[in-house]
């Protein structure tokens, strides 16, 4: 415990004691030498005394000064009012608190009683005496010697002794100054002038850190012996005073010949400690000095300065020549515990140098207590008349015990010797209050010799000792007394009005009218009991409730008929039985805990408390859930509420149930509360890609389109909500040109760039999908083909190309054009020869129009023939084509790949690369989008496709897969493509030069076409040709 803990537990421990004792403290502040009858205070006003009027006093309210017999007092204090006043001996601060210089530490104290003992108290009075200007500062001697060498350099500093204020404060010294003097004689060598001294030296004032000012002598001009060798001046001292108080002394400089240096102290600052018992002669400090002069000059010469006080020069010596401190006289610790000695050390010519030696004396065990009687009863020829009929705690003598020594060997205990009916209370540090300790009684013992005993704490402890006589007076000093100090009675509540209770009983030891006893309630007694005053017994009137108070405490008092009458009391406590009156009660009729989605089974939802105002059994209470046992339990003891379930916020949002509480009663009560569970989303769902709908189909982008035009977008959505479904689109592959961008918030694809040859061909897009959710956010990958072209003449040879891509590692860019510009004018001469063809045709076909009347049946049967055999494929080819379209539309299993990508550092730091390879069948259906629980099917898609319209308006679409929550997916080196359907892939139409059948009847099917020829595999593009 650090020093400042310690001194606040001490105060709160004193304030304790004080109060305890019935003591006070009170401050005033008064300024010294004040005239007889000033009034200082009002103890009745300032302590703020008031007299309860129904409180009897056996005598007028008095206040009396404490003081020692013999001491005399410096205020005095008027016995019926209270008022203080200042007396004939006036107050003398410097003479009251020599050595003190602080402005707030010296003070005057007395106690003062308060009586009668009915309203007793002990008021320590603290004055804080005030300092006049009453003392003019002095220097130590009318005339100061300084010696300075002619050599000294200008604004060098040389001491000069101080003047001594016995003053404090503003009152203490405040300035010095140089004066010029009136006259001066005149000689020949180092003659004296009138403007001597008056520019060759200035003053100034340093201040020290206890707070003393210490004038310096600064040398302004060039000395010269030769021309002049003393200087004489008056130097004046003035303190703050109002008005101010100054005196004055002749400062004689003499100005030595050369002497390059100067002693100087191997320490500055010595502090030591010295036994107070140490023998005259004991060694206290050795002063060591140098000077780097030779010769005379070299000579150092030890002595004091005349700045230390004139006790510290009795106390000790110091030798003129070794600088060895020494005790002259003995030692008191009590009467200085510290003495500053300031030594100079000069070499016969230079200002001396200054070292401060700080002496510590320390403490011995060589002062006995001393014990102080002030009495508060006046004694009658030293004894103490006291009747027995003395009450309690009646204040007899305040003791005062002193040990001037320190620490445990001023440390003082007091005690009485023997055992006797009085005792010593503490009141203030080291004051006592001697009181009676029981009750007094005269034919047991008549007179008593207190020996008070004080002894401090030293090794061996001293002792004091002090008789202090008491004789008692006789009186009637017999009370009743009861047979039970204290009476305990147990009662059930409910009871009926006016039930007794007990019958209290007393005896008093007196006879005929004293022992007459009659019972009382004490002024503590509720209103609910009633007691007989002849017969003691003690009845209920009223019905009790244990819940509103379940135990009574009060007193009842014997009073006998004497005079005057005396009585005792007894304490009666009632305690009242529990009955089982009260339905245990929730703290709230109904409750509502929220909860995470991901809380574990059998983790904790929440907390019910509910009490029972009665007590034991009957206040046993059990939990129990009413409804939804299935999915929560509750501990019947604690209340704790747990689930049995797992929760899913996306299936169920909230939950309710009922309570029960159910006492321990005989005849048990019961009541219910409502509970409510919430459950609060997690982020437990990965974004799901609802466009597009599959990872094979393709989008065609025109060469014409313009930059900054839309050419396709992705949608996903998340199961969660909040910030768990804010959702983030970006590109993370396969768009090396930078020929694509996407919007992040709507997933609109669009064109960044005009579209050259070198972009012709198959493009795939790594487009992944994160939301924002915490901690950890969750994202899906896809892919998305977009055929630049400006038609799609062979769908069969893009949809190969897609498969193939599929084929491909996904960090593997696809997108160089399959057509290349060879393959674009082997398209262009394929048009012309169809362009051509169809003109021969139609030249063909009007001609044949107009020899339809010569031979009009054989042309029709031509025409037909032609006809067929160009659009119509042969019925095996329709066959084989039907089979293998409905092999493709009858998948047995939604194969889902995973592909491990690890991110490597790209080149660009726009543009993220993903190294990996992404397996993917062929043979994959479009049956994962069979898990979206779609409400209706639109007229305008097949019935198995997914309702892209519905999907805005449903507010949880079932993803294609779902990884669990509880499955950790690290952070960057795991992805997750979602398989996408394809039952949404775009096909284009044949071109006239394609052989297409269709013999299906399903009106929302896509034609198969086989197409004549293909694209020939174009070589690879390296770069990008504006």
């Amino acid at each position: 415990m650090d020093l400042l803990s310690g001194t606040y537990l001490l105060a709160v421990l004193l304030a304790c004691i004080v109060l305890q004792s019935g003591a006070q403290e009170k401050n005033y502040t008064v300024r010294e030498e004040l005239p007889e009858n000033v009034l200082i205070g009002n103890l009745l006003k300032d302590l703020n005394l008031t007299l309860d009027p129904d409180v009897p006093l056996s005598s007028p309210l008095q206040f009396k000064l404490v003081y020692k017999t013999g001491d005399v007092p410096l205020v005095r204090v008027e016995e019926n009012t209270g008022e203080i006043f200042t007396a004939a001996n006036r107050i003398d601060r410097e003479k009251l608190c020599s050595g003190i210089f602080s402005e707030n530490r010296c003070f005057y104290e007395v106690e003062v009683a308060v009586l009668p003992d009915e309203v007793f108290r002990l008021v320590k009075i603290r004055f804080l005496i005030e300092d006049i200007n009453d003392n003019a500062p002095l220097f130590p001697s009318t005339v100061i010697n300084i010696s300075i060498p002619e050599n000294t350099a200008i604004n060098s500093r040389y001491s000069v002794p101080s003047a001594i204020d016995p003053d404090i404060g503003v009152n203490g010294i405040q300035h010095y100054e140089l004066l010029k003097p009136k006259t001066a004689p005149k000689r020949t060598f180092g003659s004296i002038t009138n403007d001597q001294g008056q520019n060759v030296f200035g003053l100034d004032i340093t201040e020290t850190p206890e707070g003393d000012k210490w004038p310096q002598l600064i040398v302004q001009q060039i000395l010269d012996r030769e021309q002049k060798d003393t200087y004489v001046m008056k130097i004046k001292v003035e303190d703050g005073g109002s008005p101010p108080r100054s005196s004055t002394a002749i400062l004689q400089v003499t100005v030595t010949d050369v002497n390059d240096n100067r002693p100087v102290f191997k320490e500055n600052d010595i502090e030591v400690s010295v036994p107070e018992n140490a023998p005259v002669g004991t060694s206290v400090s050795q002063l060591h000095a140098t000077d780097a002069d030779l010769g005379s000059n070299a000579q150092i010469h030890f002595y004091f300065s005349n700045q230390i006080s004139s006790l510290a020069k009795r106390l000790f010596a110091i030798d003129n020549t070794t600088g060895l401190i020494t005790i002259r006289e003995p030692l008191d610790r009590e009467e200085s515990p510290v003495h500053k000695l300031t030594i100079l050390a000069s070499d016969g010519s230079s200002t001396p140098s200054r070292a401060t030696v700080t002496v510590n004396v320390t403490d011995i065990n060589d002062n006995v207590p001393s014990i102080d009687t002030r009495y508060i009863i006046n004694p009658v020829n030293g004894t103490v008349l006291l009747s027995e009929k003395a009450p309690l705690n009646t204040k007899i003598a305040l003791i005062t015990v002193m040990d001037k020594d320190a620490d445990l060997n001023g440390k003082v205990t007091c005690f009485t010797d023997h055992d006797v009916p009085f005792r010593l209370k503490p009141v203030f540090d080291n004051q006592f209050l001697l009181e009676t300790a029981t009750f007094l009684d005269y034919e047991a013992t008549r007179e008593y010799a207190i020996k008070i005993v004080a002894s401090d704490s030293g090794k061996p402890p001293l002792n004091q000792s002090a008789m202090l006589l008491i004789k008692i007076k006789d009186e009637n000093d017999n009370a009743p007394v009861f047979t039970q100090p204290i009476i305990g009675l147990s009662i059930p509540e409910n009871n009926a009005p006016g039930t007794q209770l007990t019958k209290i009983s007393a005896t008093d030891a007196d006879s005929g009218r004293n022992a007459e006893i009659s019972y009382i309630l004490g002024s503590d007694a509720p209103p609910i009991f009633n007691l007989d005053r002849r017969t003691g017994i003690l009845t209920a009137v009223r019905k009790l409730d244990r819940e509103k108070q379940d135990r009574y405490s009060f007193t009842v008092l014997a009073k006998d008929n004497g005079i005057p009458p005396l009585q005792t009391n007894a304490t009666v406590t009632v305690s009242v039985l529990d009955q089982n009156d009260n339905s245990p009660a929730f703290t709230h009729n109904e409750y509502n805990f929220y909860v995470p989605e991901n809380l574990p089974m059998y983790g904790t939802v929440g907390l019910i408390t509910v009490t029972d105002a009665d007590s034991g059994e009957n206040a046993a209470v059990t939990l129990s859930i009413l409804n939804g046992r299935d999915n929560f339990i509750i501990d019947p003891l604690t209340g704790v509420i747990r689930p049995n379930i797992t929760f899913d916020r996306e299936q169920q949002g909230s939950y309710t149930f009922q309570v029960k509480a159910v006492d321990g009663g005989r005849v048990q009560r019961s009541s219910t509360a409502k509970v409510t569970i919430n459950v609060v989303d997690v982020n437990d769902n990965r974004p799901v890609f609802v466009i597009p709908s599959s990872n094979y189909s393709y989008e065609l982008v025109p060469t014409s389109a313009s930059p900054g035009s839309v050419v396709t977008k992705v949608f996903a959505v998340d199961n969660d909500t909040g910030m768990n479904a804010e959702l983030r689109y970006s590109i993370i592959g396969g768009n090396s040109r930078g020929l694509f961008t996407i919007d992040q918030l709507t997933g609109n694809i669009t064109l960044k760039e005009k579209v050259i040859t070198s972009d012709h061909g198959l493009h795939r897009l790594v487009i992944k999908v994160n939301d924002l959710g915490q901690p950890e956010s969750l994202y899906t990958i896809a892919l998305v083909h977009l055929f630049v072209n400006e038609t799609v003449t062979n769908s069969s040879y893009v949809q190969e190309l897609v498969r193939r891509n599929m084929e491909t590692p996904v960090g593997q860019n696809v997108g160089d054009g399959e057509i290349t510009p060879q393959t674009n004018d082997y398209v262009k001469i394929i048009i012309a020869i169809i362009a051509g063809t169809m003109t021969v045709i139609l030249v063909i076909f009007v001609t044949a129009l107009v020899r339809c009347r010569q031979t009009p049946r054989h042309k029709v049967v031509q025409k037909n023939k032609q006809s067929g055999e160009w659009v119509s494929p042969n019925q095996e080819n329709r066959q084989i084509k039907k089979k293998k379209k409905k092999k493709k539309r009858s998948p047995k299993s939604l194969l889902l790949n995973f592909v491990t990508i690890e991110e490597s550092k790209p080149d660009d730091p726009g543009h993220e690369h993903i190294n990996g390879t992404l397996d993917i069948p062929v043979e994959l259906e479009e049956q994962t989008m069979g898990k979206y629980n779609w409400a209706t099917t639109p007229t305008t898609f097949k019935p198995d496709s997914p309702d892209l319209a519905k999907h805005y308006k449903s507010a949880s679409p079932q993803p294609t897969f779902q990884i669990k929550p509880e499955t950790p997916v690290p952070p960057k080196k795991h992805h997750v493509i979602q398989e996408l359907p394809l039952d949404n892939t775009f096909v284009v139409g044949c071109d006239s030069l394609s052989k297409c059948s269709s013999s299906s009847s399903d009106p929302y099917s896509v034609s198969e076409c086989s197409c004549q020829g293909g694209f020939k595999t174009p070589g690879p593009i390296h770069t990008r040709q504006l």
